[in-house]
């Protein structure tokens, strides 16, 4: 069944259509590069393909979907912030662009803001955030993980999809909160870091579900918990962190378009329409639903105050953690 309970009423009604119409007005001039801060294959660039055939149909022109990973996500980031503001070149990211924010303003490294330097459109996808194992690491919850990582002559590895990324921050949070020792090993994307995993090269990570939900089915990477703050709907056995009694390690997960700021409302009312009635779209919202995720097509207000909430409460976090963009 695909769920609708995250659509906002606001999309339907008709106070909504005035604001439609004026969107109409903007017409892109040529192809829209929609840039994707991970590397090829992870969820993040499932869904921003899945979007773009569809905007492709409705926008009449061309969405391009450009791979450009590093930096837990932050140098394709910067390269939009840095873009003409438009609507030609958009950002399509995840909830790793909260925790590298809150990163990078932490140790004043910042190259750009969250809050200044773009402008939030629409939610994509709520998808949760799964914390994986290899099927030879003797753990079925977090429990036994740490166990087993307390017992081992050194630190094992556990994976992220950057410094300063949401995996992370997460695995820092559980060292510290569990009393236990792992090292970090970074990769430029989840799709690579699912690809050590299933080698038996990292023996823990975490990953987006819906990329890694073919393996978890399949029995080549074991679920030990659900990142996000509540339990997956297609992994409903599988408890979440906070339920395991790591409630600083619960991020909402979420894929979302964001464009540069300074991006005039008439382009960005047009994005959002098409992006929400892309949302609503049988096939698309289909698929959406067989990857575990929620189809978004919020409003931009909603979004934005999404985002920056999420941003806001990861900040003490990192402060706390005194996390390194490049540990």
């Amino acid at each position: 069944m695909i769920r609708r309970r995250h659509l906002p009423a606001l999309l339907a009604a008709p106070a909504l259509l005035p604001a439609m119409a004026r969107a109409q007005a903007w017409q892109p001039s040529g192809p829209i590069r929609v840039i994707v801060p991970f590397a090829a294959g992870g969820t993040t660039d499932i869904l921003a393909r899945l979007y773009g055939q569809r905007l492709t149909e409705t926008l009449g022109v061309p969405i391009l979907v450009e791979n450009r990973g590093g930096g837990g996500g932050s140098i394709g980031a910067d390269l939009v912030a840095k873009a003409e503001p438009n609507g030609q070149v958009l950002l399509f990211h995840n909830s790793t662009f909260s925790a590298t924010t809150a990163v990078l303003e932490f140790n004043n490294r910042a190259p750009h803001s969250i809050e200044r330097d773009f402008a939030a459109i629409s939610l994509g996808a709520l998808v949760p955030t799964v914390v994986m194992v290899h099927p030879s690491v003797p753990a079925t919850n977090l429990a036994e993980w740490i166990a087993y990582a307390r017992a081992q002559p050194t630190p094992p590895f556990y994976g992220s999809t950057g410094p300063g990324s949401a995996g992370h921050l997460v695995g820092e949070v559980l060292q510290r909160d569990g009393n236990f020792r792992m090292e970090h090993v970074p990769f430029r994307g989840a799709s690579l870091l699912v690809q050590e995993m299933l080698a038996g090269r990292i023996p823990f990570g975490g990953d987006q579900l819906s990329s890694s939900l073919q393996h978890i089915r399949g029995g080549a990477l074991r679920p030990i918990a659900i990142r996000s703050t509540s339990r997956s709907r297609v992994l409903p056995d599988i408890p979440t962190v906070a339920e395991q009694g790591f409630p600083n390690a619960a991020i909402l997960g979420w894929n979302g378009f964001f464009a540069p700021a300074r991006t005039p409302e008439a382009v960005l009312l047009r994005l959002q329409a098409e992006i929400a009635a892309a949302a609503r779209h049988p096939p698309l919202a289909a698929r959406v639903d067989e990857l575990g995720a929620d189809p978004g097509g919020n409003g931009s207000d909603e979004f934005r105050t999404m985002v920056h909430e999420q941003v806001a409460s990861l900040r003490p976090i990192v402060r706390a953690l005194r996390l390194q963009p490049d540990s």
